[in-house]
């Protein structure tokens, strides 16, 4: 019910903004002016996907329009959590309760960027795709650019798909694969074909992650293998005015409770899938090392992996847990690409090891890693979160990763290099776009070739460039 109090506020909202543009009131862009773009995400609760993929948006916007044309503004939940991130961009809170919030905040500025990974889809949370689509919506019906940046898209509840299809029409949407294309060119929103934004993110060097390594025990020489579960059977979250009355009051639900009203799924269903999953990996991780010596550290790229972290943990009689909540980006992405090989129900955890050659094979609770693997040609690197068999396929998995490592960081590097390409194509889009809404906006003159659309890159990604273009 929740649910729907914000789907239909979010939309009485964007209906009144566009009565309100037609009848003369805002303010739209003039020629002089630095262009304003809110870029509206999950930012702020130390996700480091979400935290990376903006990151280098932010870059890239700033490399083609120029840093002296724009004025860039960015949502999160939590300044702590945010703090020391996307150097040169304002931060805005972003409250639990956000339908007043869009409707004040984004006619402050001259367009939206929608910058989520899982940006229409009802796996995790309507409300998520709710701000998404309000973000973009309000900006639309004021007539400013309205872009979606690396977008997903999956299956939605019915009056989400409605919302989407109804308020994204005068957008932009560029996915990160043509599955999500599909989708929203059925619902008739304008797309292009793009990819993740994290490719071209620099974390801090390799010294880095091999002393936070050696810090929790590793000697220095002994392949690591890294492993980053989830909870992938606590979504989607829903708000429930009910439960967060009993929350506050009687202290219930205290463990499916996220944040605010909104509450995880939960029930014994749930936990037998939860705790199949957990054993699987563990179970398996445990016979590989068996076999093999390797130093496991279990890695939590979102504050909320540390539970599934800690559990798995305890089953392997100890391993240490890295989380978000004690590294920060670039001191968890070299950690990670540090590692031997990765195994990784969290997408970025794959995505930003990959520029370091890293073998990873993935666990998959929707199309994000299995679109990846199936990228990258290596399906049998790839299981599902609820496999009757996950324990003997993560193995599996695990003794490919060991034995035919360089045939995997093969297929891994022309995976980069193709979505680096991919991305400056994106920038291309975004570029036109400005241009198409705002004509008298000074964008770039004369002949560019495809690195310029991209974010400065490291000499390593340089390197693969050269090596598999």
């Amino acid at each position: 019910m929740m649910d729907f109090v914000l789907e239909a506020w979010v939309s009485g909202i964007i209906e009144g903004k566009k009565l309100q543009w037609m009848m003369g009131r805002g303010a739209p862009w003039q020629a002089g002016e630095k262009l304003k773009l809110l870029f509206a995400g999950y930012n702020g609760t130390r996700n480091t996907g979400s935290d990376v993929r903006v990151e280098e948006m932010l870059r890239q916007v700033r490399r083609i329009l120029g840093p002296e044309h724009v004025e860039l503004t960015m949502m999160t939940f939590n300044f702590d959590r945010s703090r020391g991130y996307f150097e040169g961009t304002s931060q805005v809170r972003l409250p639990d309760i956000f339908p007043p919030f869009l409707a004040n905040e984004v006619p402050k500025h001259h367009g939206v960027v929608a910058c989520e990974g899982s940006m229409f889809k009802s796996k995790f949370a309507n409300a998520l795709a709710t701000m998404m689509i309000g973000s973009l919506g309000i900006a639309a019906a004021e007539n400013k650019l309205s872009i979606g940046y690396g977008a997903e898209a999956g299956a939605m509840d019915p009056l989400v798909a409605k919302m989407c299809g109804r308020y994204c029409k005068d957008s932009l949407v560029i996915t990160r694969n043509e599955e999500s294309r599909k989708i929203l060119r059925e619902l008739g929103v304008p797309t292009e074909l793009g990819t993740d934004t994290a490719w071209t993110f620099e974390p801090l060097g390799a010294e880095y992650g091999q002393k936070a390594l050696r810090d929790v025990g590793w000697d220095g020489r002994t392949p690591v293998l890294a492993v980053c579960p989830i909870n992938p059977f606590e979504w989607p979250v829903k708000a429930s005015l009910a439960k967060a009355a009993l929350h506050s009051v009687a202290g219930a639900y205290k463990e499916s409770h996220y944040r605010g009203p909104y509450f995880h799924n939960a029930g014994p269903a749930a936990d037998r899938a939860y705790e199949h999953y957990l054993g699987s990996i563990a179970r398996a991780v445990a016979a590989f090392r068996q076999k093999r010596n390797v130093f496991v550290i279990m890695v939590a790229t979102e504050r909320l992996d540390a539970r599934p972290c800690k559990r798995i943990a305890e089953q392997l009689g100890g391993a240490p847990v890295l989380t978000s909540e004690d590294y920060n980006m670039y001191e968890l992405v070299s950690i990670l690409r540090t590692c031997r090989m990765i195994v990784s129900s969290r997408y970025h955890g794959i995505v930003t090891s990959m520029p370091a050659l890293v073998p990873s094979a993935g666990i998959t609770m929707d199309e994000r890693i299995r679109n990846l693997m199936n990228e990258r040609g290596h399906p049998e690197l790839l299981m599902n979160v609820d496999d009757p068999d996950l324990e003997a396929r993560t193995l599996s998995a695990l003794e490919t990763l060991e034995r035919d490592g360089e045939r995997i960081a093969d297929g891994i590097g022309r995976t980069v290099v193709r979505n680096l390409k991919l991305m400056a194509r994106m920038g291309v889009y975004f570029e036109e776009e400005v241009q198409r809404r705002y004509a008298e906006f000074p964008t770039r003159r004369g002949e560019w070739s495809w690195e310029d659309y991209l974010p400065p890159m490291s000499e390593g990604l340089r390197g693969l460039v050269e090596a598999y273009s």
